[in-house]
Formats: C-alpha cells, structure tokens, sequence
C-alpha cells in the first residue's frame, strides 16, 4: 500500500518536472524578417508614425521608436498608434492605468465613435 502511494506520488513529480523541463529547453521563438511597413496616424492630431512588422511563430510584431518588438493586437497599426502618438490620450486624470492597452484600441468595427452634444 505504501509503495503504491509512493511511486504515484513519484509519477506525478516525474511528469511534472519533464513538463517544465521540455518548456525550458525548447529554445528562442523563430522570427522571420521584417515583412513590410505599417503607419499609424494619431487620432487625436498628434501626427503620425512608419514602422516595420514581422511575424512570430506566435503572431504579429511590430517594432516601437526605441527598437522593442511588441506583440500585436488586434491590429499592428493600432498597437502602434496606441503605445506611441496617441500613448496618453484616453487617460484621464493623470492615470496612467490602462496607458498602451488594449483598451485604447480599436474595436472589431474600427474606431467607432458616439458624441452626443446639447
């Protein structure tokens, strides 16, 4: 009985540590080369900006002013115009929660906006 009860515990430790073992020796991401442009323009009159994109074995990137690669979401030029011109403008209040998120980003639809004015 005691045995039994010591080597399923052993099992389980063993399937465990070759799960994280296989994740950890797996090696970097392959990375193909820049595929093309995209370009972002402001909405809220901050200019606009150029930058390239390249795709992962996990998605989309696209490379930020100062040389990061970030992951895409829903699109690379929103991702792109949300974490650089137009990084600060859905924040009110000085909060930077929620600053380059996918928040900020267009919906599904593109970038449907309702104004109700008096």
């Amino acid at each position: 009985m005691k045995r039994s009860v010591f080597a399923a515990g052993l099992l389980v430790a063993a399937a465990a540590l070759g799960m994280t073992a296989s994740q950890a020796l797996a090696g970097p991401r392959a990375v193909s080369k820049v595929l093309g442009y995209v370009t972002a323009h402001s909405h809220d009159g901050n200019g606009s900006i150029r930058a390239p994109y390249r795709a992962t074995d996990v998605g989309y990137q696209v490379r930020l002013p100062h040389g990061t690669w970030v992951y895409c979401k829903r699109s690379c030029a929103d991702t792109l115009r949300v974490n650089t011109v137009d990084v600060w403008a859905n924040v009110d209040s000085a909060n930077p929660i929620g600053v380059g998120t996918l928040s900020a980003e267009c919906g599904v639809f593109g970038c449907l906006r309702w104004e109700r004015s008096f």
